[in-house]
């Protein structure tokens, strides 16, 4: 597995879990838990998803190799929601 396919698959399972969390925020009555959640998940897009995504933006210029097209991801994706 490439540097680049690893990138590619963090980079998905951030998502995914930044996602997870925008939705338990919407799913609970609980102010403080949604509160919590809310919080979390705009951490996770700060301060992880947007510099890891800018990195592998930054990556696949500088190493055209690693790109990754259209169905490649999708199918990461979908592995990591497995």
């Amino acid at each position: 597995m490439t540097v680049g396919t690893k990138l590619h698959q963090t980079l998905a399972s951030c998502e995914s879990a930044l996602a997870s969390f925008k939705t338990f925020a919407l799913d609970t009555d609980n102010q403080q838990a949604k509160q919590m959640y809310s919080q979390l998940a705009n951490t996770m897009e700060q301060q992880i998803i947007t510099p890891l995504r800018s990195r592998v933006n930054q990556m696949e210029q500088q190493e055209p190799q690693y790109k990754m097209n259209q169905q490649a991801q999708q199918q990461a994706n979908q592995k990591n929601r497995s």
